[in-house]
């Protein structure tokens, strides 16, 4: 590098470099953020490290040496993602959390109360005061009843939840319990929740409710399901389903121990004794200020502590559990209710205990800074510019959730679609439906990277148009199948990384040479064809390439010229190669990215 050169005694704090190198503090953080370390303005970098941010600037960083001064110390790169690996000796059995989801007006919320009030610690007199999304119920354990089972249920409305926490990586749930009413069987909202359970990968308990029905077909139930994978286990499958009535409140305690077989099938642990780490279910402002329900997953949660979640951060002033009483502990599979964040984090987070509040600031202060960064990049993808995400042998995947006007063409798309073949680019269908586009087709393609949603004579509803803008996600709507097809091939396409291929646009004969007085040489040349310009040359010998390299000047006559057209004379000179003969051929070329096709 030829930029100015500055010189800096150790240890490198972050406010000298940004002075040395004349840039604001928040600019070199943001640097170094690129560079994966998180370092606030009184911390010291590597020497390495800093040259990088100063060259980043055209600047060339000089660390002279200083005797006897202390050492520099490495910041750790996202010190707050470290999560030590538990042993295997101090993992204690664990509650399952359990979702439930299904089709609107199928019995979830009214199963829900029976399962509340089955709860026999709580009892008849006391139930649930405070809603807070999620609650956990101690029943008797169906092999050993006069042993307590504790089961934590997340209950947030549609768990919109359950897509935040997916999007963020965060499977949180263990279990989810499917609920189909017998009466109306499979409907569209019932394969969405399948879908989004699948996606997840997490087991499924199928509640076949309102079997006291009059038009009841539990059997019908069993069949659809089947058909769409899940094959009851009296039929040979693994999948428990249970028969109940939320009215009649029959075979609830079967469920409850499907349940807990599951669960034990499972192996469910977690270490208690170790820094408390889980997930946001929801959070809001109340009078009292920001409160959060929080998910703890491993450690055990205490008030006092100082906890991270996003960008907010606080001292744990109360936990509240979902009858409202005061606990003073939250272990694993517990939730509660925690008042002391400095804000109202969002759905699906994940929060960390950490040593201290200054420790908290900086976490925090980190992360806002990076939020802002992030806000300059698009979440999702466009369907048409994919950029390519292959290394090496990587397989890449385009994710499709299909929306169409009828059933047969639903079934004619997709067929098109998984005739696609490829190597290295897979295509997954995430869920295809008919009818219009709603919110909860762009929650499943806003859950994961690379989603778009396609629409095959079908509409967009306004609410579905707005989300989808917010979150990045693209929609496309077709008229034509064909055209539809060639779009997910081009995207497909595009995900492979681009050929290479190289262009030799312009040749010239050398006819003269001319050695100049500060030493060098000039080949004196006719241009024979295309043209010549400053750019990448090689020069060839009887067609042996004898060199290849930077042209570096460029003359015709006295003149400093960009480019010389065939049939005209110019002088060439190249970076590090003098040795040219005259009849030797100077090639210009360039490289041009060619895009593979499947």
């Amino acid at each position: 590098m030829t930029g100015e050169e500055v010189t800096l005694r150790p240890p490198v704090t972050v406010r000298d470099l940004a002075d040395v190198i004349r840039r604001k503090p928040f600019q070199v953080i943001a640097d170094l953020m690129e560079l994966g370390i998180f370092a606030n303005v009184n911390q010291t970098v590597e020497t390495d490290i800093a040259q990088k941010v100063a060259a980043k600037h055209g600047i060339r960083l000089r660390v002279t040496k200083r005797t006897g001064a202390a050492e520099v110390q490495k910041v750790a790169p996202k010190k707050e993602d470290l999560d030590p690996d538990d042993r295997p000796e101090d993992l204690k059995p664990r509650a399952p959390v359990v979702t439930i989801m299904g089709h609107v007006d199928h019995g979830k919320t009214s199963l829900l109360d029976v399962i509340r009030k089955s709860n026999v610690v709580a009892g008849e007199a006391g139930g649930i005061t405070q809603h807070i999304g999620a609650y956990t119920i101690n029943v008797p354990h169906p092999d050993r009843p006069k042993e307590l089972a504790a089961i934590t249920f997340l209950d947030t409305p549609g768990h919109a939840a359950f897509s935040a926490m997916r999007a963020r990586g965060a499977h949180i749930t263990d279990i989810v319990v499917l609920v189909v009413a017998a009466n109306d069987g499979v409907m569209p909202q019932t394969l969405e929740a399948l879908n989004h359970a699948r996606d997840a990968g997490v087991p499924i308990v199928v509640a076949v409710n309102k079997i006291d029905h009059p038009n009841a077909q539990p059997m019908r139930v069993r069949q659809q399901l089947q058909e769409r994978g899940l094959v009851p286990d009296d039929w040979g499958g693994d999948t428990q389903f249970v028969d109940v009535s939320a009215l009649t409140k029959q075979g609830v305690d079967k469920l409850l121990a499907a349940i807990l077989l599951q669960a034990e099938l499972m192996d469910l642990r977690a270490n208690p004794d170790r820094p408390a780490r889980g997930n946001v279910v929801e959070s809001g402002i109340e009078p009292g200020g920001p409160t959060a329900t929080l998910l703890v997953r491993k450690g055990t949660l205490r008030p006092g502590q100082v906890i991270v979640c996003g960008e907010y951060h606080g001292k744990v002033r109360a936990l509240v559990s979902a009858e409202g009483t005061r606990l003073k502990e939250a272990g694993p599979s517990t939730a509660v209710k925690v008042l002391g964040l400095n804000g109202a984090p969002a759905a699906g987070l994940e929060f960390m205990q950490v040593e201290s509040e200054h420790a908290a600031r900086e976490i925090t202060e980190a992360r806002r800074l990076e939020g802002r960064t992030a806000e300059r990049t698009p979440k999702n993808i466009r369907l048409e510019d994919f950029l390519s995400r292959i290394d090496g042998a990587e397989s890449t995947t385009l994710r499709v959730v299909l929306k169409a006007d009828t059933q047969g063409s639903v079934e004619a798309i997709v067929g098109a679609l998984k005739e696609i073949r490829s190597d290295k680019v897979s295509l997954q269908i995430i869920h295809s439906d008919v009818g219009a586009i709603t919110e909860s087709d762009v929650q499943l393609a806003a859950s994961g990277e690379g989603g778009v949603i396609l629409g095959f004579h079908t509409r967009v509803d306004n609410s579905a148009a707005e989300m989808a803008k917010r979150e990045g996600v693209q929609i496309k709507l077709y008229a034509i199948i064909y055209e539809l097809i060639d779009a997910v091939k081009a995207a497909m396409a595009g995900l492979l990384p681009p050929v290479l291929k190289e262009n030799v646009f312009g040749t010239a004969e050398v006819r003269k040479l001319f050695t100049l007085s500060k030493g060098g040489t000039v080949a004196g040349c006719v241009v024979t064809s295309g043209r010549i310009t400053k750019g990448k040359v090689r020069v060839l010998r009887r067609r042996n390439v004898l060199f290849e390299g930077i042209l570096q000047t460029l003359r015709r006559f006295q003149d400093d010229v960009n480019e010389v057209r065939a049939g005209m004379e110019c002088g060439i000179r190249l970076e590090n190669f003098n040795d040219f003969q005259e009849g030797d051929i100077v090639e210009c070329y360039n490289l041009v990215e060619v895009p593979q096709s499947l």
